[in-house]
């Protein structure tokens, strides 16, 4: 059973939630480019000679999200 289009509210509505459909499905998109980005600094700066350690503390987590995140990296190729 469907619920039809009964007013100019229920239109008006349903249009917005389309635009935050759709604009949520972007920010997705953005995040994942930016976790792509974050990774890759990630690893230059790992072959630099920085340990997981020190970027933990520059980023203010733990050096076992920079593990997960270096290994979210390799499973990817």
């Amino acid at each position: 059973m469907s619920k039809h289009v009964e007013t100019p509210q229920h239109e008006e509505l349903l249009g917005r939630l389309k635009e935050v459909r759709a604009s949520a499905i972007e920010h997705a998109r953005i995040a994942r480019e930016l976790a792509r980005e974050r990774r890759r600094i990630i690893e230059e700066l790992l072959d630099e000679g920085f340990s997981q350690s020190d970027l933990a503390r520059e980023l203010g987590v733990t050096r076992q999200a920079i593990q997960k995140m270096v290994a979210a990296g390799a499973d990817r190729r």
